[in-house]
């Protein structure tokens, strides 16, 4: 019992140690060191809060210090906020008698909430600095945040105080239709260069109406958002050949978090649907990126052709295009990194691919970077003719074993036809839908699971040099004059969207 008693004062006597905050402290002498001199929160759009960036502060001495100030230059006027080691302070602005221990350290997390109007008129950028201690033992870090003005598209109050909605596919989502007489932002079915985009909600283009979104046009879309054709609708993408990295020229979609570590996470944003019955749709030069799904048709008016031509679509967490009962004509497309597959054409339709690079590096068992089928998934699946399914001169490819996949019902057509065409399927099969070497009826000139050396698929570079496996192999009796960056293609052509060219040193 007297040893369970000894074990019991210590462990007092230790709790109340633990909890001793009468450390005997020194001044700072401004000799404290950090993990960056300059923090920088990257771009946000105006009124809208940044993500959280850190600061590390060190006490290299040997003594316990307390630092008499910690704040921001412009005090409570400034735009930034901060807590210090979970201390909130006066507003996040001001900090008084900061305790750090020798040998120890602090953090600091930083946010920004700005408007234009703060920002520099000649650069955007809006600073501050944090000020550690005063006078002689002054010590700063800068701040500095680049503001980007835009133009914001949502969904209204509703006198009841509920948000306005839209219906997809029969149920009510947070949306609005877009006006071409808007009072505040005039016509809103006409996307400009002038300044960004930012929507929330989906973004519906009512009936009989077409959007139209000019070259150099930028989109960013919230969570969950997305852009809705209806039916009967249409939607003209006019962007054009860049000739600079900041494809200056291209149309881009992708989510509003513009921080770099948002450059490539997929699912940010829902995805561009096209409704039953829409129609007329033209795509050119389009960038999208991080969505859940990036072009999803949902049997569209058949007796119009939907053009996409040199589009990238990037990062999606289930599909790049997903088509169904869809009559498209696909020239210089290059998709990469999706959940399930890069092209996904089901319940039938009509197609031709020309020139596309279909690559998938998602890292999964399940994923496709084409997939046909003429069904509906189901447990009677419901069939529908895939009249044609047609590829020339593309790369089928990706860190699959399979990258090809055919789901036929017998019940309804299923012709499907690739001539010159890349592909890499590796598993050795007696299904007669894959035999690549025999079947002349459906393959012609297929170099099988050849690596075409893209220039660097985790960048989602799909250029490549003469040393590729589809340099020069294309039948130019399927030539595109020009690839998706404008390049001329020589004949014979090479395989896939992109032209070889020697890669950059």
């Amino acid at each position: 019992m007297r040893q369970y008693s000894i074990l019991f004062i210590f462990g007092i006597l230790l709790a109340l140690s633990s909890c001793r905050t009468d450390f005997d402290t020194v001044a700072s002498s401004g000799d404290l060191k950090f993990s960056k001199d300059t923090v920088y929160l990257d771009t946000v759009f105006k009124n809208i809060g940044s993500s959280t960036y850190q600061l590390k502060v060190y006490n290299k001495s040997k003594d316990d210090i307390s630092i008499p100030t910690i704040q921001l230059k412009n005090g409570l006027n400034s735009k930034y906020r901060m807590t210090v080691d979970g201390m909130s302070g006066n507003n996040g602005k001001i900090f008084k008698d900061v305790t750090l221990l020798s040998k120890d350290s602090l953090y600091i997390f930083i946010e920004t909430t700005a408007d234009i109007t703060d920002a520099n008129p000649t650069d955007f950028l809006y600073t501050d600095q944090i000020q550690f201690d005063s006078g002689a033992n002054l010590q700063e870090v800068a701040l500095v945040t680049l503001i980007q003005d835009a133009i914001f598209l949502y969904p209204k109050q509703n006198p009841d105080g509920t948000k306005e909605k839209i219906q997809i596919d029969g149920k009510p989502v947070d949306g609005f239709y877009l006006n071409e007489s808007d009072p505040v932002n005039g016509n809103e079915l006409l996307f400009t260069n002038q300044k960004p985009y930012v929507i929330y909600g989906f973004a519906g283009v009512p009936e009989n109406k077409t959007v139209t979104f000019e070259a150099g046009a930028r989109i960013f879309f919230h969570a969950n958002s997305g852009l809705y054709v209806d039916n009967k609708a249409s939607l003209q993408i006019n962007g054009a050949v860049s000739t600079t990295a900041k494809l200056e020229n291209e149309v881009i979609f992708e989510g509003d978090r513009l921080e770099s570590l948002y450059d490539d996470i997929p699912g940010q944003w829902n995805s561009v649907i096209f409704a039953n019955g829409s129609k007329n749709h033209a795509i050119n030069h389009l960038t999208l990126k991080n969505a859940i799904t990036g072009l999803h048709f949902k049997n569209p008016d058949n007796s119009t052709t939907i053009q996409i031509k040199n589009t990238q679509i990037y990062n999606c967490a289930e599909y790049g295009i997903l088509a169904q009962n869809a009559t498209i004509n696909g020239e210089n497309i290059a998709i990469n990194y999706t959940g399930l597959a890069s092209l996904s054409c089901v319940y039938g339709g009509n197609y031709i691919f020309t020139h596309c690079t279909f690559n998938n590096n998602w890292q999964s068992s399940t994923q496709f970077a084409v997939t046909l089928s003429n069904s509906l998934a189901g447990a009677t699946p419901e069939t529908n003719p895939l009249t044609q399914a047609t590829f020339n001169n593309c790369i089928i490819y990706g860190s699959g074993t399979n990258e090809f996949n055919l789901n036929k019902n017998t019940t309804a057509a299923f012709v499907y036809q690739l001539n010159n065409c890349l592909l890499k399927f590796s598993s050795s099969t007696t299904n007669p839908d894959y035999q690549f070497k025999t079947d002349a009826a459906h393959y012609n000139q297929i170099i099988l699971n050849e690596n075409p050396k893209f220039y660097n698929v985790n960048q989602n570079k799909f250029n490549i040099d003469n040393s590729s496996s589809a340099f020069a192999k294309g039948n130019p009796a399927y030539i595109i004059p020009k690839d998706i960056i404008g390049a001329a293609r020589t004949s014979p052509p090479d395989l896939g969207a992109y032209q070889s060219a020697p890669f950059p040193k």
